[in-house]
């Protein structure tokens, strides 16, 4: 799995390179293209990114005309991001070459096998996460004591 991963995110990066951004910036134009206006904290913890990281990817991409702060209309100390009309194109682009990586990589499959395959993966991801979440119950139950 991590020589699959490993390959993947290679072959992607190449290609993103290629438009001007890396595959973390990808990732973040497309949250916000899936949830308009999150906080650049959710961003930062969606992304798995320290939120100084991530500030510094908001200020690349908002110079580049991609993407926008506004504040928070119940609290101004919050910034919200959303894309603007400048990043559509490119996120269609970009998403159209995760899927034509999906297609390459799943191409040996058929398509009986692709349901499997990601049937079993959905299971192994669900189990990592129920792990995470068991592991965050005692850390919460002793933050409130």
């Amino acid at each position: 799995m991590h020589d699959i991963a490993r390959r993947s995110r290679y072959w992607f990066d190449a290609r993103a390179r290629s438009r001007g951004l890396t595959r973390a910036q990808w990732r973040m134009l497309l949250y916000l293209d899936r949830y308009d206006g999150p906080t650049q904290s959710e961003v930062a913890e969606m992304l798995d990114v320290e939120r100084i990281t991530l500030c510094r990817m908001v200020d690349r991409l908002a110079e580049s005309g991609l993407v926008e702060r506004r504040a928070d209309p119940s609290d101004r100390r919050v910034w919200r991001l959303h894309l603007t009309a400048k990043a559509m194109p490119l996120v269609e682009n970009l998403t159209g070459i995760a899927n034509e990586m999906e297609d390459n990589l799943l191409a040996p499959l058929d398509a009986g096998q692709r349901a499997t395959l990601t049937g079993l993966l959905n299971i192994v991801r669900d189990n990592i996460r129920d792990q995470d979440e068991r592991a965050e119950q005692p850390l919460a139950a002793d933050a409130r004591r």
